[in-house]
Parts: structure tokens; C-alpha cells; sequence
């Protein structure tokens, strides 16, 4: 008989135990589907149930409940604006749990914990996904093509004209500095004698 047993232990203490279905209930929320062993998934989709139930009375109350149980305002933002309108019609059965076998190394018994989307839903949601890349890819052309044409006016100048080039001054000594004298250039001796050479064999 199963007097007094209300759950699993899980093999943790109290407190271990809270934080690790705290951890996965906000996993769930935020990935809308995590994989686990099945004896945690199953006493995960309680809590998830539960905080999707809060989500749903939608008041500052349920929100403040929520936020001590979830981690992250991020998340609970999500619970209450994204999660909770997908249930609105369903009473219960927000989650489901398939199993998936057995891992390597232990063989526990692994699952998928993940939320219920309808059809319907999942058509929406593809649909919101590809507008949302549509305009992306807008966005990023658009930027491109002014960056293209800041650079062609930067290039170009005002009214298309090329950008006048700057004078050089002529190579020499450098006499700019304090204390520099400019040093006469002279040919080298054996150059000029081998041009002497040269003329006086011609």
C-alpha cells in the first residue's frame, strides 16, 4: 500500500530534491522540451502542469507565485505572455512525456518531457517563424545596400566627382628635426672610377 506516499524521492534530500524540479520545470519553459530520466520527467510534468495553471489566472498573485518557483524573469515573462494563451481552451494535459529507451552506461530509463502544441498552434507558430526570418533578411539587405552606398559617397565625393589626390612631397634627407644637418649626397669612389675606366677604354 501507498499510504503516505505522495512522491518520488528521486534518492535526493528535501532540499536537493526541490531544486532539481525547480531547475527542470524552468528547463521545460524554456526549451519547451528536455530529456531526462523517466522517473523525473514524471514528477517534473506536475509541476509544470502546476505553474501552467498559475500562468492561466493571469493575476499579480499567480505571477508572484510563479516567480519563487521559476527561475529567471525572462522565463516566467515567457510562462505568462507566450505559454499560457496556448492553453487557454485545454483544461489539463499541457505536457507530454515518450520514452526514448534506455542510456548507455547506467541504462536508465530515458524520456522526453515537452509541451502540447496543437496543430493548429504548430501552423501559427511556422507561419510567425517565417515572417519573423522574412523581415530579417529584409532588414540585413536594406542595411546592406546603405552601407554599398555610403561607401560609394565616401568613394566618389559630392556630386560623383573622384576625391582629389594628395601631393607628395619629394623624397630627400628628412631636415625637419631639431639638431639635423642635410648630408650632401656623393657618388661612391669606386663607381666613379670604374666610370673613368670605362670612358678611357672607349
Amino acid at each position: 500500500m501507498r499510504h503516505r506516499k505522495d512522491h518520488r524521492k528521486l534518492s535526493r534530500t528535501r532540499e536537493h530534491r526541490k531544486a532539481l524540479l525547480r531547475n527542470l520545470t524552468t528547463s521545460v519553459f524554456q526549451h519547451e522540451r528536455i530529456e531526462t530520466t523517466l522517473a523525473k520527467a514524471k514528477e517534473a510534468r506536475r509541476m509544470v502542469e502546476r505553474m501552467i495553471t498559475f500562468a492561466k489566472r493571469g493575476d499579480l498573485a499567480a505571477r508572484r507565485h510563479v516567480a519563487r518557483f521559476v527561475h529567471g524573469d525572462d522565463v516566467v515573462k515567457k510562462l505568462f505572455d507566450t505559454v499560457a494563451p496556448w492553453y487557454a481552451e485545454r483544461q489539463g494535459g499541457y505536457t507530454r512525456i515518450v520514452r526514448i529507451g534506455r542510456r548507455l552506461g547506467d541504462a536508465g530509463e530515458t524520456a522526453l518531457l515537452e509541451l502540447v502544441k496543437s496543430p493548429e498552434l504548430k501552423e501559427k507558430l511556422r507561419q510567425e517563424a517565417e515572417e519573423r526570418a522574412k523581415a530579417d533578411r529584409a532588414a540585413k539587405a536594406a542595411s546592406k545596400k546603405d552601407g554599398k552606398s555610403a561607401k560609394g559617397g565616401e568613394k566618389g565625393g559630392e556630386g560623383g566627382e573622384a576625391p582629389a589626390k594628395k601631393e607628395r612631397a619629394p623624397k630627400g634627407p628628412r631636415t625637419d628635426r631639431p639638431g639635423m644637418k642635410a648630408h650632401k649626397t656623393t657618388t661612391p669612389k669606386h663607381t666613379a672610377r670604374g666610370r673613368q675606366r670605362g670612358k678611357s677604354g672607349d
